[in-house]
């Protein structure tokens, strides 16, 4: 029987992004199926207390550095050999997460995650403007008027707080986090913890 992981995830984070790249190998070689649940990482720092870590570390000394070499180190281990730091960041990502909400009901869902993923981190697009936003979508042949129109529906825009402070209320404190039954594990550097607590299950 196939084990289902929940990626709680926020297109402004590009560790989010790293983990999207790898989980496709972790499918097959597991035989599990990664759901991915929208939240608003801003909506999450604010319930816990949490800063994103550039703010955090920001002044200690030598930790941006070996941040920076770990990220290195995993981009090579996985071969994430399109990845670009985005000249925007951070990026407002509200309306992409609703936008996230509303196309999880649509047979476009996964297109549009891959779509947003390859504009944020790829691209180096500023995904924080509408304009930019809608033309992405629609180049990546997705039907950007209706998720657009759909990202402000008041029952998707619910939906993503709702999201949000259930995640809070498992035990989410930032993204990205996954939870296989009831366990969570945070951070891209716990895949390989994510990928044996699968096996685990099997």
């Amino acid at each position: 029987m196939s084990t289902t992981v929940e990626f709680h995830f926020d297109f402004g984070s590009p560790n989010t992004y790293f983990c999207h790249r790898v989980i496709p190998a972790i499918e097959r070689r597991a035989g599990a199926t990664f759901v991915y649940v929208p939240i608003l990482l801003g909506g999450v720092f604010k319930a816990t207390n949490n800063r994103s870590p550039m703010e955090q570390f920001a002044g200690v000394k030598n930790k941006s550095e070996y941040q920076a070499l770990e990220t290195r180190r995993f981009i090579a281990k996985h071969g994430i050999d399109a990845y670009k730091k985005n000249p925007f960041f951070p990026v407002n990502t509200l309306h992409l997460m609703r936008g996230a909400i509303f196309a999880q009901q649509k047979d476009y869902y996964g297109r549009y995650i891959d779509v947003v993923y390859q504009a944020m981190w790829e691209q180096e697009k500023n995904m924080g403007d509408p304009e930019i936003i809608s033309s992405t979508l629609t180049r990546g042949g997705l039907p950007a008027d209706e998720i657009m129109a759909g990202s402000q529906y008041p029952a998707v825009k619910q939906a993503l707080i709702d999201n949000t402070a259930a995640s809070v209320e498992r035990g989410s404190f930032g993204s990205p986090t996954f939870y296989v039954g009831e366990e969570i594990y945070f951070g891209k550097d716990k895949l390989a913890d994510v990928e044996e607590a699968i096996g685990a299950a099997t």
